[in-house]
């Protein structure tokens, strides 16, 4: 009956699974009619190719007679709109290039004097998609079929990874308020970090020339002792800037390109060149290092000299003295 519900519920789908069905029941038909009757036929692949267009065409004329209509998609497959199918094809490339940049860049580490426009193109890509909305109420959503659409959320996942990669190297540190540049301060640490290493570069092909030992490196550390403090000094500048900047979160770092750039220099001052930084306050600092150690003994000798060496004097009571003076008088008289 019509009015049962159940019945209602169930048309669509029949009416879904009636076109194939329809085919494949022609297509039976017309191979059973051909082997019954190929010996008796003289062009038997012939007929049976026109009878069997002639049923398909049959078949689909009954179906769209029936208000079927032709064969498509079923309507719960996902399927994209052009604008999101755009969207998504701009984050892919986007991503594409951002992720060969932070692998060019690891070593050595260059990830945020580098890569910092790719990062911002990433993260325009990712909020277009975020606020993409179609232009009818029935129109998709990209950003729910993007980005909430199947468990994995494979477009939530990269973004997520994009930016917990650049918090972890504190590139934020390294550029401006808007993130658009690099700040002043750390180009001045670039500046200088390759003056050194050049400084580096031209004394040792120097020294391979002269008759010294090719592990000498006296003419390094003689010429680029200014380049080197230098650039220790602007680091140390940097450090207390960033502690003052983030009082409210201990443990915060510079970016990685500084301080990767300074441990390289470091190690090659130290452990490669093995050169060190002589003290120009020398003198005020063993000067106050003998004073300090000499306290002691000039608090014990100003104690000795300052204290009393006399001897002791016997104070006698009263009543003692009275007693002596009377024992005195009795001897005076006998």
């Amino acid at each position: 009956m019509d009015s049962d519900p159940i019945v209602a519920r169930r048309r669509p789908s029949l009416l879904r699974w009636l076109p194939p069905m329809l085919l494949l029941w022609s297509r039976l038909a017309l191979g059973a009619l051909y082997f019954s009757s190929r010996p008796h036929r003289v062009f038997p692949d012939l007929l049976s190719e026109q009878q069997l267009l002639e049923v398909e065409d049959l078949t689909l004329s009954l179906l769209q007679g029936r208000g079927v209509g032709p064969l498509s998609l079923p309507p719960d497959l996902p399927d994209l709109d052009p604008e999101c199918r755009d969207l998504l094809l701009d984050f892919a490339n986007s991503s594409a290039e951002l992720t060969g940049c932070l692998v060019r860049s690891a070593r050595p580490v260059r990830l945020c004097q580098t890569c910092y426009p790719l990062f911002q193109q990433v993260a325009s890509k990712m909020d277009n998609i975020s606020r993409a909305v179609g232009n009818t109420s029935e129109s998709q959503n990209c950003a729910r079929s993007l980005l909430m659409a199947d468990r994995m959320q494979i477009v939530v996942v990269l973004s997520e990874f994009f930016n917990n990669t650049w918090q972890e190297a504190n590139c934020a540190n390294c550029l401006t308020n808007n993130s658009e540049d690099l700040s002043n301060s750390t180009e001045h640490f670039l500046s200088l970090f390759n003056q050194t290493l050049t400084c580096f570069e031209h004394n040792l092909q120097g020294s391979t020339h002269s008759l010294l030992p090719p592990k000498n490196y006296s003419e390094v550390c003689k010429n680029c002792q200014e380049a080197y403090k230098n650039l220790s000094g602007l680091y140390s500048e940097m450090q207390k800037m960033n502690e003052l900047k983030n009082k409210a979160e201990p443990g915060t770092h510079l970016c990685i390109d500084v301080e990767d750039a300074m441990n390289i220099t470091r190690k090659l001052w130290s452990r490669t060149f093995n050169c060190s930084v002589p003290c120009s306050d020398t003198v005020p600092v063993i000067a106050v290092s003998v004073f300090i150690l000499f306290l002691p003994v000039v608090f014990y000798l100003s104690s000795f000299l300052h204290s009393e060496q006399k001897k002791r004097k016997l104070i006698l009571p009263k009543r003692l003295r009275s007693s002596t003076s009377f024992a005195n008088i009795q001897e005076n008289s006998n």
